[in-house]
């Protein structure tokens, strides 16, 4: 497999995995423009020459858009294959990758999303635990933090307290995001148009810095929805699920 290194030079003319699509696809446009501006921050994008979700995009832990403690560490965005890029050895290729470019930017070890049994957008805990990571945190809503240390003695990152133990005061259903999902620039107006019709209170955060997103109350910052104050998922929704969500 041939991989590429999606960079500030090369984003405009190259496909993002995760929307493939015309750059004028709002999607893709809300991705892109996210990017463009975490690329000096030091995010990596790297992916597979073809067309398809095969990518890895990691950044350091200190420039992360999640309220950790993780400084030194390397904090893995998004690792993702699927369809027919799926049992070829290609997520241990990213991974390898992500950890040799770590290393030599003398970087502490990995941390990533995770949760015990498999969610959707999220890491897969199997392959975590294969390839030698381990829980070091966990927020209230089962949520974990997994490392992959590069020395015996590194620290262990750990969640802030507003992520550990994820809540917010407004009643109704609240949605915290960003645009690091390319989905949401899609569904979100959809979600708030259907509970606008639905007479459901609704009420989405667009979280639009990355102090905000360190600061937010949910480990999951790119999609968390909550109903009366409770965290309830981080699976992205169209009209049709989210109506089921709340039992219409």
């Amino acid at each position: 497999m041939e991989y590429i290194r999606v960079t500030k030079e090369n984003l405009e003319k190259e496909h993002i995995c995760c929307a493939i699509s015309n750059n004028k696809d709002v999607q893709v446009s809300s991705k892109k423009a996210w990017l463009s501006d975490r690329f000096e921050e030091g995010l990596v994008f790297l992916k597979s020459a073809e067309r398809g979700k095969c990518f890895i995009e990691y950044i350091p832990a200190e420039n992360a858009w999640v309220p950790i403690e993780a400084q030194g560490y390397m904090y893995i965005d998004c690792l993702w294959v699927s369809g027919s890029f799926k049992g070829h050895g290609y997520s241990s290729d990213l991974l390898n990758a992500c950890v040799e470019d770590s290393k030599a930017k003398g970087r502490k070890g990995l941390c990533i999303l995770a949760a015990s049994k498999k969610l959707p957008f999220l890491a897969d805990p199997k392959f975590l635990q294969y390839k030698g990571f381990s829980v070091c945190d966990e927020a209230d809503n089962g949520i974990g933090l997994w490392y992959l240390p590069f020395e015996t003695d590194a620290g262990k990152p750990q969640f802030k307290d507003c992520a550990k133990h994820p809540h917010t005061d407004e009643k109704g259903y609240v949605l915290y995001y960003t645009s690091q999902c390319p989905f949401n620039a899609k569904y979100v107006p959809v979600l708030e148009q259907t509970a606008k019709e639905n007479g459901i209170p609704f009420h989405a955060i667009h979280i639009e810095s990355r102090e905000e997103a360190q600061n937010a109350p949910t480990p999951v910052t790119n999609y968390a929805l909550f109903h009366d104050g409770v965290y309830l998922t981080n699976e992205q929704m169209n009209d049709k699920k989210f109506l089921k969500r709340v039992g219409i």
